[in-house]
């Protein structure tokens, strides 16, 4: 049986805040598409939280490190947990507003509960997590509409898209649990980024050129949030609150983040969702907070 961490003051202000940080990235995103294509907008962000996250590790003293089987792991992990999904998701953002984007990336928790009991034997579906599955893939349908799996449009593959991100993102997790557990977290995140970079150049170079640096100053400001504050920042801070509340507790960030986008894009990009999307999303989060209990439980 787990044990359940206590969240402190000091681990809720930082919940919070690592909420608040993801939470405005997808705005960040979204303004930087503007000037920038897809594939390019994904390299800066892996480029520089590669250079931040190593200059870190290299502060810490933490040895690079030598195994081939180790950098093998970090290219699948690339793949799995910035390219596939950093990928869909910006081009997904295209085509549906911050919001929706961020309250379908919410989905990551529920796509997380069923890969890990596909792999693991401690994961296993309770029934309280079966409940809460099936809580959370309702708000998602109603959040998109029924008619995004019977007809076509830009937006409804936008948003089958971030999903689709969000199930890499839970591949992800449990690949990391079966090949990276043993690294220190800033080694690995650093490793990871790595392995997206140069997974993510080629594909760049092909589909949008060689990158311009004459972007406007907002477009610079917005890589420079998505890639550093909420990408190398956020992975740092996001296994400070991992320590000190544990993994049932941290999935409470997916429950803020989506109002946070909501609002931010709402102010930043005139953005306003339909009233299902709301409502889809209270049903999403009361799937989430099943899931949290039967963590706490379990």
């Amino acid at each position: 049986m787990n044990t359940q961490k206590h969240l402190s003051r000091r681990a809720w202000v930082e919940l919070l805040l690592l909420a608040l940080i993801w939470g405005a990235s997808f705005v960040a995103i979204r303004i930087a598409l503007d000037s920038i294509p897809v594939m390019t907008s994904v390299l800066h962000r892996t480029f520089w939280a590669m250079l931040v996250l190593w200059l870190v590790a290299w502060g810490k003293g933490l040895s690079l490190p030598r195994s081939v089987r180790i950098w093998g792991a970090f290219l699948i992990m690339g793949l799995l947990n910035n390219v596939i999904p950093f990928s869909l998701m910006a081009w997904g953002q295209l085509y549906i507003d911050s919001g929706l984007t961020a309250i379908l990336n919410a989905t990551t928790a529920i796509f997380g509960v069923l890969v890990a009991a596909l792999f693991f034997k401690d994961e296993r579906l309770t029934q309280a997590r079966v409940i809460g599955v099936v809580l959370g893939f309702l708000g998602v349908s109603i959040t998109i509409g029924i008619q995004t799996f019977t007809s076509f449009s830009l937006q409804n593959t936008a948003q089958l898209a971030v999903l689709a991100g969000t199930l890499s993102y839970a591949f992800a997790a449990a690949w990391a649990r079966y090949h990276l557990s043993d690294l220190h977290p800033v080694i690995a995140a650093a490793g990871m980024l790595t392995g997206s970079t140069v997974l993510i150049l080629p594909l760049a170079l092909m589909s949008d050129g060689v990158p311009t640096l004459a972007l406007p100053a907002i477009t610079w400001a917005a890589i420079g949030y998505y890639a550093i504050v909420a990408t190398a920042g956020a992975y740092l801070l996001y296994y400070r609150v991992l320590a000190m509340a544990g993994s049932g507790n941290l999935m409470l960030v997916t429950l803020v983040i989506p109002p946070v986008a909501i609002v931010l894009g709402a102010i930043l990009r005139n953005e306003a969702l339909p009233p299902n999307a709301y409502f889809g999303f209270v049903i999403l989060a009361m799937g989430l907070l099943v899931l949290n209990r039967a963590g706490r439980r379990d």
